[in-house]
């Protein structure tokens, strides 16, 4: 499978221009095509194809007057900007036929050069190199320094360069694993356990361990607050109001760093300790309109769910997600009787068949799991109904309850 590993890197003064000039004229080919497109549309004319577009917008560009200076970047950078808006197209009409998994997307519109994030991206053609000294070697724009965290596992086949709104630069660099050797890195195990995810405490699984929610916005609020004031005080166009804005963005990307860095961890844990993992699918988009949405948003559990997706896939183990309209928490785990809903300030509750003393999220961790119908034997292999490797999905909602009802389901989990 495809994997992304990023790294930070810090181009100097003369690099940072390039790097610009990049965005730029990539930013420019883009918005070109997304123009000829829609002229096309309005006239009734059939769409240009990718050739015609690179014929147009790039090679008999550089030879005119006013885009002669797209010459002045690797003419890779522009050929991705294309296929980008190729990509962009295709995706909205898939959208349009019902063919394309998510949310419904709008026409590609055009890049703005205040855009939050910019990127260029350079394929193996480009002739880009790390060399002897770990620097990455851009085309027409030189050796970068790179700050490398970790070692690449294979030869990248393509890197992406971008500048967050915090205007720190990443290089990202596409890596193909190979699923053999990923799955031999794992220890093997014959564990399995379901895991209950929400607000007071960010996880609670089957073992009984309870995993609190460390609430990186909530307590960076404070500092947020104070930045955000200071923005909203700078005349608009200013120098103070840019350096005003950089400093929001940085203390946000703060927490997000934080945050990824938590749900990376744990994700490594869990996969690591267990074959099979048993997850309830939750309604973040309809929780995102209650009066819970930034603590739901804190936590992040569609990114953290997402990240068991990918490394369940590419370390061989099994994740599971049941319904979630399943009464994980209005069932007793022990005699499996259906006890009613309840509200969220009831923690604990005993059940009125049997009598067992049950911890409200404990329980529903133990009822997820038996719901995935996960078992699995001493080798690893999982024999529980329903048990099959999951899939790398789309992100985004799939049909989720909204409003009240959302959050009357929250309620009763």
């Amino acid at each position: 499978m495809q994997l992304r590993y990023s790294f930070r890197v810090y181009p100097d003064a003369g690099q940072r221009i390039a790097l610009a000039r990049a965005f730029g004229c990539a930013r420019v080919v883009f918005n070109d095509a997304v123009r000829a497109r829609e002229d096309a549309r309005k006239a009734g004319r059939p769409f240009p194809k990718a050739g015609e577009l690179s014929t147009r917008l790039i090679t008999e560009a550089k030879r005119t007057v006013e885009r002669s200076w797209l010459g002045e970047v690797s003419a890779v950078v522009l050929q991705q900007s294309l296929r980008d808006a190729e990509a962009a197209y295709r995706n909205f009409f898939a959208s349009l036929k019902g063919t394309r998994k998510g949310p419904k997307l709008g026409a590609p519109r055009f890049k703005s050069r205040k855009d939050a994030r910019q990127s260029i991206r350079f394929t193996a053609n480009a002739r880009w190199n790390i060399t002897d000294s770990g620097r990455l070697n851009l085309p027409k724009i030189g050796a970068v320094k790179v700050k490398w965290s970790r070692m690449l596992p294979a030869t990248p086949t393509s890197v992406t360069v971008v500048k967050d709104s915090a205007g720190r630069f990443f290089a990202s660099f596409v890596i193909e694993t190979d699923p053999a050797a990923d799955a031999a890195r794992m220890p093997a195990t014959d564990q399995s356990i379901g895991i209950d995810l929400g607000l007071t405490t960010f996880a609670v699984l089957s073992t009984g361990e309870k995993i609190d929610s460390p609430r990186f916005l909530r307590r960076a609020e404070k500092k947020l607050k104070r930045a955000q004031r200071g923005l909203s005080r700078k005349k608009k166009g200013s120098k103070n109001r840019e350096k005003a804005r950089l400093k929001v963005a940085r203390a946000h990307a703060t927490v997000t760093d934080a945050r990824k860095e938590f749900h990376h961890q744990l994700s490594t844990r869990l996969i690591s300790e267990n074959q099979g993992i048993a997850v309830e699918s939750l309604s973040v988009t309809g929780l995102a309109r209650t009066r819970l949405a930034k603590s739901v948003h804190d936590a992040g559990w569609t990114a953290f769910v997402n990240m068991l997706e990918y490394k369940a896939e590419r370390y061989g183990r099994t994740l599971i997600k049941i319904g979630r309209f399943e009464p994980t928490s209005q069932t007793c785990s022990t005699c499996g009787v259906k006890d009613g809903p309840k509200p969220l300030n009831i923690r604990q509750w005993t059940c009125t068949a049997c009598g067992t003393l049950h911890d409200r999220d404990h329980n529903a961790a133990l009822n997820v799991k038996q719901a995935a119908g996960l078992a699995v034997t001493a080798c690893g292999a999982s024999v529980g109904p329903g048990a099959i490797p999951a899939q790398r999905e789309e992100t985004g909602s799939h049909g989720f309850p909204t409003g009240n009802h959302a959050a009357q389901r929250h309620g009763n989990r």
